[in-house]
């Protein structure tokens, strides 16, 4: 997350902390779909746990660069949408494949935190 203003609510993290844990982050959204994949013929639902995990990954690629355009409605939005997205993979591979859900429950906690953090930018600028 880099932003512009000079605004930042009190509960945002330290930057030097904000690369390490998208690394980690990352990492386990790599071995989450890993796990999808090779489980996919166990899965109910394959077709969409894979839409939904990439329309979040898309979405959550392009969140930075209109979070950095201060258009914080239509990034507020968007990671409600990822955050939407990411629960719904996360309870659909729960059965089959509960690491594959399980290594993306920090990553929903975090942009959870992101949803905070764009909210209050937002309110700021409104």
């Amino acid at each position: 997350m880099t932003f512009t203003s000079d605004y930042e609510p009190f509960f945002q993290p330290p930057g030097w902390i904000v690369g390490p844990v998208w690394l980690v982050l990352y990492t386990t959204l790599a071995i989450s779909i890993s796990v999808v994949l090779e489980k996919r013929a166990e899965l109910k639902y394959p077709t969409i746990i894979l839409v939904l995990f990439f329309a979040q990954l898309a979405l959550n690629l392009s969140w930075v660069g209109v979070f950095n355009s201060e258009k914080y409605l239509t990034s507020l939005m968007m990671v409600i949408f990822m955050v939407i997205f990411t629960i719904i993979y996360a309870f659909l591979t729960y059965e089959h494949a509960r690491k594959a859900s399980m290594l993306v429950w920090p990553y929903i906690a975090w942009i959870s935190l992101v949803v905070l953090i764009n909210t209050a930018y937002y309110l700021e600028a409104s």
